[in-house]
């Protein structure tokens, strides 16, 4: 059973989602916040697998909320719920810690999927999505990066090319013809060795370390 936790301020939205999960014999709402305070101390006391965050919150906004959870439990997974096309929050949420984002008018069985790929500690957006975000992220000003490290292995760069280009776990253990656990512990080796928190920064950095 995969828990999750539902921040957004607006009831409709909140009510709307836990009606979707409901007929899924798989998830569970555990708990619904109507700010980021309370998502934080529900967050704290439901220890939930899935947490769905509304970025823009009045009072502790998402971003704050999301930095504040993974502060407390570096293992939370958190999908950011954004307009995407207008949000100017994408940075500081990838920043915060965030597995993903997805946006208000994702299709039903779509956001389900991303659910469930968060929980599996796997990418929860689509290859077009990843792109748009690594180009958006990549072309804000920000300090030179320092590369990445020269401690990872010819294999490690493998599987980053693959997760910057979109691949899923799956997917990757497929082109690679291993398993998909090997997989996993390659992209937490990855996040150990660059300090990425999650596979959308770990694409950002491989794409600005490859430009001149």
């Amino acid at each position: 059973m995969i828990r999750v936790l539902v921040a957004d301020d607006q009831t409709l939205v909140r009510r709307g989602l836990c009606l979707l999960f409901e007929p899924e014999p798989d998830l569970e709402v555990v708990g619904e916040a109507g700010d980021g305070d309370e998502a934080v101390r529900l967050a704290d006391r439901l220890v939930p697998d899935v947490i769905l965050m509304d970025l823009r919150m009045p009072g502790v906004d998402g971003i704050t909320a999301t930095r504040r959870i993974i502060r407390s439990r570096p293992s939370a997974q958190v999908l950011a719920v954004t307009t995407f096309d207008d949000d100017s929050h994408l940075y500081p949420a990838l920043e915060a810690g965030v597995s993903g984002f997805v946006t208000k008018d994702t299709p039903p069985p779509a956001l389900l999927d991303a659910v469930r790929k968060a929980a599996d500690g796997d990418q929860a957006f689509s290859r077009g999505v990843l792109a748009r975000l690594v180009e958006r992220a990549s072309a804000t000003p920000r300090p030179a990066p320092a590369g990445l490290p020269p401690t990872l292995t010819a294999r490690e760069h493998e599987v980053l090319a693959l997760v910057t280009e979109g691949l899923s776990n799956r997917e990757i253990a497929e082109r690679l013809s291993v398993s998909i656990t090997t997989i996993k512990t390659h992209v937490a080796a990855l996040m150990t060795k660059t300090g990425c928190p999650n596979r959308i920064t770990l694409a950002v950095l491989a794409d600005r370390a490859a430009r001149p």
